[in-house]
């Protein structure tokens, strides 16, 4: 049975491709918002970076619908901790029952819908970003410097590895995200890149001691205008006109 498919009939929408970096103080989490069943493009802005509470994120990738069905049921189980415990759960505990979440979900992964999400956060105990990653069977595995998910992963970490560095400041971590989404997107059919006309831009947020924050297109869109014409600088011949 073709991946994505049940019995081999029904397309399924699925959703790459996310990425994770930590940067000095947090945690940057980036989603494309391409979704796509079989060889269409099913969606073109499905949302795959969410605030799990309001210091850690969860990204998604997989089958869209079982993935944002596992987001919401996830939130909804922090949310109901804290308010019956009167504190959160650690970062620690977040990340675990998120495992056993995806660990649940392996029959139905079985079946072409699986669901491969990324985590991460702002330790408060800690006081520094951390970031993990998953296996369909819940294998949890933490990562140090950076994380990614989705068919475009590939791309994406090999620009994210040349590019991190433990020194980075939150922006300087937007913008290497950024840039590895876009690079996914030039090479994977999967990914979508940013769509300068119809204002469709990667969902991007920081996590920090600040919480969950999310960028706004606005800002996406001067970053990556000021991305495309480094490119087009770097690509014009020496001494020509880049046009």
């Amino acid at each position: 049975m073709p991946a994505g498919t049940l019995d081999g009939r029904l397309d399924i929408p699925h959703g790459t491709t996310c990425v994770a970096i930590r940067y000095a103080s947090g945690v940057v989490m980036a989603g494309d918002r391409r979704a796509t069943s079989g060889n269409f493009i099913s969606h073109r802005s499905i949302e795959k970076v969410f605030p799990a509470d309001r210091h850690s994120g969860v990204a998604i990738a997989g089958a869209a619908g079982p993935a944002i069905e596992m987001v919401r049921l996830f939130q909804l189980q922090l949310e109901h901790y804290e308010k019956v415990e009167g504190a959160p759960v650690s970062l620690e505990g977040k990340a675990n029952q998120l495992s056993q979440m995806v660990r649940n979900h392996l029959p139905a992964a079985m079946s072409g819908l699986a669901v491969v999400p990324l985590f991460a956060g702002y330790d408060t105990a800690r006081q520094s970003g951390r970031l993990f990653q998953y296996d369909v069977t819940g294998g949890r595995y933490e990562e140090h410097d950076h994380a990614a998910t989705g068919s475009g992963s590939m791309q994406a970490t090999t620009v994210v590895k040349l590019g991190w560095s433990p020194s980075l400041d939150a922006d300087a971590a937007v913008g290497l995200a950024l840039r590895a989404l876009l690079e996914a997107a030039d090479e994977d059919s999967a990914t979508g890149g940013p769509d300068m006309m119809r204002r469709i831009f990667p969902v991007v947020a920081t996590i920090s001691a600040d919480g969950f924050q999310r960028l706004g297109d606005d800002d996406l869109e001067g970053r990556y205008e000021a991305i495309f014409e480094q490119i087009a600088t770097n690509r014009a011949p020496e001494g020509g006109d880049p046009s």
